[in-house]
C-alpha cells in the first residue's frame, strides 16, 4: 500500500480538516481561530499578478534553439559560434492589445518573445509577428496604446479612436496595412512568421560591428483566417492548438535567418535602418540562413511559468547588443522597470526567467532574495561581500571581463541634442509596395477591414487617412474611399 500524502499548511503544518471551518456550533458563525481559512483565503486575494499593459493575454512553450550555420564572423556570441550546438529556449506568443479577456483571434500583432538560455547568460529576443511596427518614437507608445484599447467612457473598443490615431501618425501606415491585411488574424501560433523587428547589433573578436535583424519563419505555412471566420473560433483556440500540438508530438518549428548590415553602410543607406516602422530590403540585405527553432515541451503551471516569464531587450550577451533605434532604447529600461513592478524586484530568480548558466552578482535583498537560487545555479549569497570593487576576487568573488567589453558605438551624424521631429520621413513607399504585392482578394480583403473600422471616425479621420492611402499607392486611396461612399 503506497504511503499516504498528508495535505499541509504553505508553512508546513499537517491540515486536519479541508472541507469544513471551525464555527461556533453547526450553525454559528465562524471563529478566529481559523488561521488554515484565513491562509486560504489571503492568499487567494493574491493570486493574480497585475496584468500586463500589453500582451496580457498569452501562452509559452519550451524548445531548442540548433545553430546550422556558424556565426563566429560577426559575434562573439557563445550560442553562435558552432554549427550543431543546441540552446534551451522559452517561447511566449501573446496578443498586443487586448486583455486577459480578449479572444486569441482578435485583430491584433501577436507577440514573439524568445528567451534563449545561453552559456553567457539569457538573451531575450522580444519581437512580433510582424517585421515593423506603429512607432520610430517611443514618447508615443501610452498614446498609441490608450487609442488601440477600451474607450475610457464605454469600456468597449472604438475603432474611430484606433483610425483617430493613425490618422494623426503616417509612421504607423506600413504596420496598420499589415494588420488590416489578410494576415491580420493568424489561424494559429504555428501558422505565422515571427520577427524581432528591432535592429540589434553584433560585434566579432576583432571590434567589428555589423547591425542585424532577426527573422522566424514557420515551417508550418502561413495560415490565417479572415473576421467572419476568427468570430467563430472559441476565444482559447489558439492556445489549445499549440498546447494540443505539443503533447501530441506534433513539434512547430522555424527557420531562423538573419539580415546583417555591416557598420560602415548604416550611414548612408537610403532609409534609417534604425526605424522600426520599415524594413530592410532583401534584395539589398538577403537572408541568411542560421538555424531552426523547435518548441517540444509544454509548461506544466501556466501561472509560475508563462504568466511569470518576463522578456526583455536589455537583456543581451556578449557579441549582441542594441543599437541607435529609439524605440528599442526606450524598451532598454521599460520592460525591465515593467517586470520589477507586476511581479518584482527579483524577477529573474524566478525559474522561467532564471539563466541555466551561473549568476555572478552582487544584487541583495528585495522579495524572495535567494529563493530560487537553486534552480539558476546561482549561489544564495548569504554573507558574502556584496560591493564591488573589494578585496575577495583571489576567493572567487566576482569580476568584471574586459574582454567582454561591446565596442563604442558611433554616432552616425554631426549630432545635436534636441526634440528632432521624424515628420519628414518616407512612411509611404514601403506601404504602397506591400499593397502591390498583394492579390486582388488580398486587396479587397484589406480594404473591406479597413473600411469596416474607419466608417465609424469623423469625416476628418477618414479624410486624413484617405490621403495617407493614396500616398502610398493612388489605387489603395480609390478603393478606400469607394468602401466608405
Amino acid at each position: 500500500m503506497s504511503k499516504k500524502t498528508v495535505l499541509t499548511t504553505s508553512s508546513g503544518a499537517p491540515v486536519a480538516d479541508d472541507n469544513n471551518s471551525i464555527s461556533a456550533g453547526k450553525r454559528g458563525p465562524l471563529t478566529y481561530d481559523n488561521h488554515y481559512l484565513f491562509e486560504k483565503l489571503a492568499h487567494f486575494n493574491r493570486e493574480r499578478l497585475p496584468e500586463r499593459v500589453v500582451h496580457a493575454r498569452g501562452t509559452g512553450a519550451y524548445g531548442t534553439f540548433t545553430l546550422n550555420k556558424s556565426l563566429s564572423d560577426y559575434s562573439i556570441a557563445s550560442f553562435l559560434q558552432t554549427p550543431g550546438d543546441k540552446t534551451e529556449v522559452f517561447l511566449r506568443f501573446s496578443t498586443v492589445g487586448g486583455g486577459q479577456d480578449s479572444s486569441d483571434y482578435a485583430r491584433d500583432p501577436r507577440g514573439f518573445a524568445v528567451k534563449f538560455y545561453t552559456e553567457q547568460g539569457n538573451f531575450d529576443l522580444v519581437g512580433n509577428n510582424t517585421p515593423v511596427f506603429f512607432l520610430n518614437d517611443p514618447i508615443k507608445f501610452p498614446d498609441f496604446v490608450h487609442s488601440q484599447k477600451k474607450d475610457p467612457r464605454t469600456n468597449i473598443p472604438n475603432p474611430g479612436r484606433m483610425f483617430e490615431f493613425w490618422a494623426n501618425h503616417p509612421q504607423s501606415l506600413h504596420q496598420m496595412t499589415i494588420l488590416m491585411s489578410d494576415r491580420g488574424i493568424p489561424f494559429s501560433l504555428r501558422h505565422m512568421h515571427g520577427f524581432g523587428s528591432h535592429t540589434l547589433s553584433f560585434w566579432n573578436k576583432a571590434g567589428e560591428r555589423f547591425w542585424v535583424k532577426w527573422h522566424f519563419k514557420t515551417d508550418q505555412g502561413i495560415k490565417t483566417l479572415t473576421g467572419e471566420e476568427a468570430d467563430k473560433m472559441s476565444p482559447f483556440g489558439a492556445q489549445q492548438d499549440l498546447v494540443d500540438s505539443i503533447d501530441n508530438g506534433d513539434f512547430p518549428s522555424w527557420t531562423v535567418k538573419v539580415q546583417i548590415m555591416p557598420e560602415s553602410e548604416a550611414l548612408n543607406y537610403k532609409i534609417n535602418p534604425f526605424d522600426l516602422t520599415k524594413i530592410w530590403p532583401h534584395k539589398d540585405y538577403p537572408l541568411i540562413e542560421v538555424g531552426s527553432l523547435e518548441l517540444n515541451r509544454n509548461v506544466d503551471n501556466y501561472f509560475a511559468e508563462t504568466e511569470q516569464s518576463a522578456f526583455a531587450p536589455s537583456n543581451l550577451v556578449p557579441g549582441i547588443g542594441a543599437s541607435p533605434d529609439k524605440m528599442l532604447q526606450a524598451r532598454l529600461l521599460a520592460y525591465q522597470d515593467a517586470h520589477r513592478y507586476r511581479v518584482g524586484a527579483n524577477v529573474n530568480q524566478i525559474p522561467v526567467n532564471a539563466p541555466k548558466c551561473p549568476m555572478n552578482h552582487y544584487q541583495r535583498d528585495g522579495a524572495f532574495a535567494g529563493s530560487f537560487a537553486t534552480n539558476s545555479g546561482c549561489p544564495a549569497h548569504g554573507g558574502e561581500v556584496n560591493f564591488y570593487p573589494n578585496d575577495q576576487g583571489a576567493n572567487g568573488a566576482p569580476v568584471p571581463d574586459s574582454q567582454l567589453m561591446a565596442p563604442p558605438m558611433p554616432v552616425l551624424e554631426d549630432a545635436w541634442i534636441g526634440h528632432h521631429d521624424q515628420g519628414d520621413e518616407d512612411y509611404y513607399s514601403q506601404a504602397g509596395d506591400l499593397f502591390r504585392l498583394m492579390s486582388e482578394d488580398q486587396k479587397q480583403q484589406l480594404v473591406g477591414n479597413i473600411a469596416g473600422g474607419l466608417s465609424q471616425a469623423s469625416d476628418s479621420v477618414q479624410a486624413r487617412m484617405i490621403e495617407q492611402f493614396t500616398k502610398a499607392d493612388s489605387d489603395y486611396g480609390v478603393r478606400i474611399k469607394a468602401a466608405l461612399s
